[in-house]
């Protein structure tokens, strides 16, 4: 099968996990499952994704624009009237069908920003009452309660039970988290915000990176999947785009110099992001350049497909020579709804299921590969440039 016949049954698998795996009931309707082993959990940033998938299902013909649009308007309605949130920002995850708080769930300021990057992307392409509905909940959204004054950062989480936590004070994937509060109709939050957080720098094979903690390579990805950081760059001239092609390159050096160890790992089979593994679901997998002089990330010979498949518009060659491995030479990594998470050849382990944001970043960075369209819809909207130019990004034209 050729590399675009594969793309396209992947991100149409993937598309129908947003599709299919959605509630219908009547208060948590278009509430999206976590995963697929977690039957009756939703997590609000696979609900961000699956809204932004929707106009990727209208315009290749998967749905009809009046069901896309039917779907957008009962979610966002649901999370303006029925899903738990407290000053604007929602609970992680979610019972499926009450819109009520699962386990002891955070009140999210990332995974608040990932729903709201979707509701943002559905406003953009339906209009009407899906852009009033966006509007609505995003001027409810009180940015700056999750603020830490003192150390002029976010918050990373909050909890009925104890309170703030933690800070977002170096690079990770939460760049939407500034744009968005600085363009905030309502509750903006100051500039200064973005430019607090650390810039690590580190070095792999002379690969020099802004790096993440982990070198966890959905931390450069994520923010990418709405925001066109090829053409843009900040006050201080960081060129994102550039930074995550490097990360990407880095992460595929170094799994193809640790195949001696793994036997998962080698040039076409790589791409270390957090992702279910056979010890549960790991958030710490990722490659130099990480913290603690190159050792906070984490390996044990885990695959999961989505680390490649959403560096592909950093580095398509590479992974368009992956995603073939995968598909012919891998074949019970498929199943329903594409690519299942991962896999570890060494532990004889296969990963039951599929992750809501695995097959999120998995769509949407093959859409913006084939059409760029996610990008052109995001960076059309007047929040988005508004928010790039309260925080003193310029166009290439401008530098």
């Amino acid at each position: 099968m050729k590399f675009e016949e594969i793309l396209d049954l992947e991100e149409r698998s993937s598309f129908d996990f947003f599709w299919k795996e959605a509630s219908l009931s009547d208060r948590g309707y278009g509430l999206i499952r976590d995963n697929t082993k977690d039957r009756n959990v939703a997590s609000i940033a696979s609900v961000g994704f699956g809204l932004s998938a929707l106009p990727v299902g209208v315009e290749r013909g998967w749905i009809s624009r009046k069901s896309g649009e039917e779907r957008a308007v009962k979610t966002l309605k649901s999370f303006l009237n029925n899903v738990e949130q407290k000053e604007g920002f929602f609970v992680h995850f979610i019972d499926m069908i009450e819109g009520r708080r699962a386990y002891r769930s955070e009140v999210s300021v990332i995974d608040t920003a990932l729903f709201l990057m979707g509701g943002l992307v559905a406003a953009e392409y339906f209009g009407g009452e899906t852009s009033e509905l966006f509007r609505t909940i995003y001027g409810r959204v009180n940015f700056p309660w999750y603020v830490n004054g003192e150390r002029n950062c976010f918050y990373m989480g909050y909890s009925y039970e104890r309170g703030f936590w933690g800070g977002w004070d170096r690079y990770a994937e939460q760049i939407i988290m500034y744009v968005l509060g600085a363009a905030s109709p309502t509750c903006p939050t100051d500039p200064s915000l973005y430019y607090s957080f650390a810039r690590d720098r580190g070095t792999y094979e002379e690969l020099e990176v802004i790096h993440t903690y982990t070198g966890s390579l959905f931390t450069y990805q994520f923010s990418h999947a709405w925001i066109d950081f090829r053409k843009i760059r900040d006050r201080d001239g960081i060129d994102w785009f550039e930074n995550s092609v490097r990360a990407s390159l880095a992460n595929w050096k170094y799994c193809s110099s640790e195949g001696k160890n793994y036997r998962t790992l080698h040039e076409r089979s790589w791409g270390l992001t957090a992702c279910d593994s056979p010890d549960g679901y790991r958030g710490d997998f990722g490659a130099p350049p990480s913290a603690k002089s190159n050792t906070a990330h984490r390996i044990d010979g885990t695959v999961p497909p989505c680390g490649a498949l959403g560096s592909i518009v950093f580095v398509p060659g590479i992974v368009e020579e992956t995603v073939k491995h995968y598909f012919e030479n891998v074949p019970e990594l498929w199943s329903e709804y594409g690519f299942l998470d991962a896999y570890n050849l060494d532990r004889n382990w296969l990963s039951d299921r599929v992750i809501g944001i695995d097959k999120g970043i998995t769509l949407l960075m093959i859409e913006n590969y084939r059409s760029g369209m996610i990008w052109e819809l995001t960076m059309g909207s007047e929040y988005i440039k508004n928010g790039l130019e309260r925080l003193g990004f310029s166009r290439r034209e401008e530098w």
